[in-house]
């Protein structure tokens, strides 16, 4: 994942690219996730500002929803799928396994790897499944979820 640091002109251009409208609050936050990698507290408080809302309003927006994060995230994003049809098939223990191979709690970070659970992947044919990087993959063994994993850093 590459993003940049976060720096207030980029920060108005994204908000004007949205012509400024609060209504587009999750939009702008998804791009400002694409952009900078996360939701700090001086892009809650330029929103907040530019929108019109107060930095509560932006704040409770950013922890209400799983896709924007507070926290620098580290190099990949590893999620897995924590929904019903995943959990019947294993998802629980496979978070168990993740969170004890990469040493990284849920919700949480080190330089190269951030654990995220979700709440569907629209994978539950091929459960359990997780995203890496944006890319899905389906029925991830402990084996495999090693292997998947082990990949990163062989490209890094």
């Amino acid at each position: 994942m590459t993003t940049e640091a976060f720096d207030k002109q980029t920060a108005t251009e994204i908000i004007q690219g949205f012509e400024a409208r609060a209504e587009m609050l999750v939009q702008i936050l998804h791009e400002f996730i694409a952009r900078f990698g996360w939701i700090s507290e001086a892009a809650i408080r330029q929103l907040a500002g530019e929108l019109n809302l107060s930095r509560a309003e932006v704040h409770g927006v950013v922890s209400y929803y799983h896709d924007f994060r507070t926290e620098p995230p580290g190099k990949h994003i590893v999620k897995i799928c924590e929904a019903e049809a995943c959990q019947a098939m294993g998802s629980r223990d496979l978070s168990t396994h993740a969170q004890e191979s990469l040493g990284v709690e849920m919700h949480s970070s080190n330089a190269d790897v951030t654990l995220e659970p979700v709440y569907c992947l629209g994978n539950c044919a091929c459960s359990p499944a997780i995203m890496v990087d944006g890319k899905t993959y389906g029925r991830v063994s402990h084996d495999r979820f090693d292997a998947i994993v082990g990949s990163l850093a062989e490209a890094d």
